[in-house]
């Protein structure tokens, strides 16, 4: 029987046959398959998380555009006007006084929310009697509706009024008062969400390293001392987180407003978020709304943006 009759191979001229060089080569299908799975199994993880972004964020965004170039009143056709809306909205005097309130709040609100929030961190930081209830009381505003919220606080500011149901402006007391109305907003604002950033500031608090912080004690430095050199440092890029949630919570603003005023008085708390709701609502003109809108993602993005650089630019200094 010849080297050929065992279905062996013959080898070739190097001695190796062809079985050994199968050996060496393992099989390339079998890799394939097992790559195949492994990137199959990398888009279904994956996969929700798309289709959210898809579904809440790009279809959303995509519809704000084409009705941006459009009249539409809900009960009708869509009309096509062109890009000349956007243009004729951005420089409407109600649009710009929106966007003046808006930022007017946000300098009533982050500022003081921040400075509150820290305050209540540190106290709970230091484990003072009641730190628990503390923190379910503070948490509890945040937790709660606003919109149920704006309406208990419309009947404290305003009693004789006794719900904010009437028209914008129809309110008493402070939110009758187009210099006291906006404050009124933001103490309500503030109150609700002093205690989210509390916990947040709180949570950067303990993840400071306790062997700083000792070891600044033993050198003789003051607990002042000790939160501006050591403490406050290491707190920036919470503090920049909270600052920024809290500044788009105050862009966003719109329960508060709609329960305690209306926009009103004569817009003093006409907000950009209530304008929208108005003119989508109220003036049944969707079309300037999603120009509105789309100003409103804008600011958002800016504001998200500006705190990627930040961040990175903290990185960079500690690195």
């Amino acid at each position: 029987m010849g080297p050929m009759d065992d279905g062996g191979s013959a080898p070739g001229p190097g001695g190796t046959g062809t079985t050994t060089a199968r050996a060496r080569r393992p099989g390339r299908h079998g890799l394939s398959a097992a790559r195949v799975r492994e990137a199959l199994t990398g888009y279904a993880l994956v996969a929700p998380g798309l289709i959210g972004v898809l579904l809440f964020v790009i279809v959303p965004a995509g519809a704000l555009v084409w009705l941006s170039a459009r009249k539409w009143g809900l009960l009708s056709d869509p009309e096509f006007v062109g890009p000349s809306q956007a243009g004729r909205v951005l420089a409407d005097p109600e649009f710009l006084t929106s966007l003046r309130v808006t930022l007017l709040l946000a300098l009533l609100v982050v500022p003081a929310q921040i400075a509150l929030g820290l305050l209540l961190a540190v106290l709970l930081a230091k484990g003072v009697r009641g730190a628990g209830l503390l923190r379910a009381l503070v948490i509890i505003p945040w937790a709660a509706s606003p919109l149920a919220l704006g309406v208990v606080w419309s009947w404290m500011l305003a009693p004789a009024h006794g719900s904010p149901a009437g028209p914008p402006g129809a309110s008493t007391g402070v939110l009758a008062s187009p210099t006291w109305a906006l404050p009124a907003v933001a103490l309500v604002v503030i109150w609700t969400g002093a205690g989210h950033t509390a916990l947040l500031l709180a949570a950067g608090l303990a993840s400071i390293p306790h062997e700083l912080v000792e070891a600044a004690r033993l050198d003789g430095a003051t607990a002042r001392q000790i939160f501006w050199s050591i403490k406050a440092p290491l707190l920036r890029p919470t503090l920049l987180l909270v600052s920024t949630a809290a500044l788009i919570a105050v862009l966003n603003t719109f329960d508060q407003v709609y329960a305690l005023t209306r926009g009103g008085p004569s817009r003093a708390t006409g907000v950009l978020a209530y304008t929208i709701y108005e003119r989508a609502f109220v003036n049944w003109n969707m079309g300037e709304a999603a120009v509105m809108a789309l100003a409103m993602t804008a600011m958002l993005l800016l504001v998200t943006g500006v705190q990627r650089l930040c961040l990175r630019g903290m990185s960079a200094h500690d690195g």
